[in-house]
């Protein structure tokens, strides 16, 4: 005898998943998940494929719910009316069991939650990992102060900023060259981040 196919068996699209993604930023933003648990509960929206694997992720969540996660619509039927002192209950949100098997999917990075290799974010074209320095105060830096390596102390290079200051900035050709390309194309600090505009 066949199981009844419901609507929560039905397959999901990648636009249901985002929904779901986006949810979970804001209650990760109102501090209702902490970083661990944010993680895994986007990792299985990621890799859902049944409106139950993703209403499961809402269960003890208040709203803000994904828009299609909206409580089935009941049929019309005549209902007796409530006896005397009796107090209706609020409507609960009803989602169905988790039934599947859960995937884990890595998020794509720049998500919004902070990781240990990109504490201050990521390059919103080039996915890199930022720095907390500013390219355009090394590149001033070098170009004004580079005689003494400033620029590259600021940004964390100490071999190259000693090199520099034993050199006067290599007769000045050097920290002047080293200050138009921070300024043009930027560069990396020390641990390999890409300085940011």
């Amino acid at each position: 005898m066949s199981q009844a196919f419901g609507p929560e068996q039905q397959r999901i699209g990648n636009q249901q998943r985002e929904e779901a993604i986006t949810a979970l930023n804001d209650h990760f933003a109102l501090a209702r998940l902490d970083i661990t648990e944010y993680q895994a509960r986007v990792n299985r929206a990621s890799g859902a494929q049944t409106y139950a694997e993703l209403a499961e992720l809402f269960r003890d969540l208040p709203q803000p719910h994904p828009p299609f996660l909206a409580p089935p619509s009941v049929p019309f039927t005549a209902v007796p009316p409530p006896p005397p002192g009796f107090a209706p209950q609020p409507a609960q949100a009803y989602y169905p069991p988790p039934t599947g098997q859960q995937y884990a999917v890595p998020p794509p990075p720049g998500m919004g939650y902070p990781s240990p290799i990109a504490p201050y974010g990521y390059d919103p074209i080039t996915g890199v990992p930022l720095s907390d320095k500013s390219k355009i105060a090394a590149g001033l830096l070098q170009i004004f102060l580079g005689n003494l390596g400033v620029g590259r102390f600021y940004t964390g290079h100490v071999g190259i900023g000693i090199a520099q200051l034993l050199t006067c900035g290599g007769c000045g050709i050097w920290s002047l060259v080293d200050g138009i390309i921070f300024l043009v194309s930027g560069g990396t600090d020390a641990d390999g981040r890409q300085l940011r505009n």
